[in-house]
């Protein structure tokens, strides 16, 4: 028994579940995982190319030996880059050629994604934080939303889940909830809400499959709500991570010369050009080699309802049932069922 969602159905997977793409969280493995339980697991290509190592064929071939099911690919897509926009291309068409039908786009226009996509029956989904955004998106012709809020970790949105459906309901498109969701009872909320599926991210840090450094997993495990914090030193622009005393040190603020810049229209690209480089190499080392480093961790408020680090089935598999228990009217503090199919 699978829970029926619209996007469950679109992408065949049992539950509509979705493991977010992670810089530099998103190894192979803890992709598969996901997918194999029955969600879907979602590629990072810079993560896997630039962290783990692998050619991207290769990288997507090794996860098809873990599993056949459903994976999906994110495409990050604004960038002045010509070099950066060639690499996107050649993403999209090996991972057409070894047989991804879902696509996560975000920032600049989805379109280009959108139309090569569909030409092989693909489905593309575009990240959105606003109603401005998720119209630009509707008319490149994307397939679905996913509806970024504010309890979300990295690039957070400003709205509350509740807000932002109410902001999008109207459009008719699928909407896939982004931040906050860290246990069963949130994912089933979010599906009463009229979410069609969920997207998880710092639930699937503290996990067995994920290649992180356990000092990362255990400052997830340890975190409370409170402690999750902005920053604009990252990358320009507001980004969730958890509080540390090396956040605590270096605050939280960008410096005046990065705001001035920041607030110019050609010098912004070449600040937050320099902030990625920084950020990149910065979120790599702390993640993989732990607190001994400069720690940068990025997590959502979804901390204060994570308590261990399992593996990821489990988690797939704990929110497959709680749902199902929710659609059958077996759970008291449900007020009425979800739908589930089989």
């Amino acid at each position: 028994m699978g829970i029926d969602t619209a996007f469950s159905r679109c992408l065949g997977i049992e539950v509509p579940l979705i493991c977010g793409a992670m810089y530099p969280c998103s190894n192979p493995e803890l992709v598969a995982a996901v997918s194999a339980a029955g969600g879907v697991g979602i590629v990072q290509p810079m993560t896997l190319v630039y962290v783990f190592g692998y050619d991207f064929r290769q990288g997507l071939r090794r996860i098809r030996a873990l599993t056949d099911k459903p994976i999906g690919v994110n495409l990050i897509l604004e960038s002045s880059a010509k070099l950066y926009e060639d690499r996107i291309r050649r993403w999209l068409d090996i991972a057409l050629e070894e047989k991804v039908r879902f696509f996560i786009t975000a920032l600049g226009n989805p379109r280009p994604i959108v139309e090569k996509a569909k030409e092989l029956g693909a489905t593309v989904y575009h990240d959105v934080t606003e109603r401005k955004w998720a119209l630009k998106a509707r008319d490149a012709g994307v397939d679905g939303l996913i509806c970024v809020n504010s309890r979300a970790g990295g690039h957070a949105g400003t709205r509350r889940p509740e807000i932002l459906r109410d902001e999008l309901l109207d459009l008719g498109l699928p909407l896939v909830c982004a931040g906050g969701v860290g246990c069963e009872s949130e994912f089933v909320a979010m599906l009463r809400l009229g979410y069609a599926g969920v997207q998880l991210g710092t639930r699937f840090i503290a996990t067995d499959e994920c290649r992180v450094h356990p000092d990362y997993k255990q400052a997830i495990i340890r975190a409370a709500e409170d402690d999750i914090t902005l920053t604009d030193k990252i990358s320009g622009v507001p980004v969730a991570v958890i509080r540390t005393p090396y956040i605590e040190r270096i605050g939280t603020q960008a410096g005046p010369l990065a705001r001035f810049m920041l607030r110019g229209r050609n010098t912004k690209k070449v600040m937050r050009a320099v902030y990625a480089l920084q950020s990149l190499w910065q979120l790599r080392q702390a993640s993989l080699r732990g607190a001994s480093y400069q720690d940068y961790w990025l997590a959502g408020k979804s901390v204060a309802t994570i308590s261990a680090v399992e593996p990821a089935g489990t988690v797939v598999r704990r929110f497959r049932a709680a749902a199902i228990s929710a659609a059958a009217g077996n759970d008291p503090f449900i007020p009425s069922p979800l739908v589930a199919g089989s």
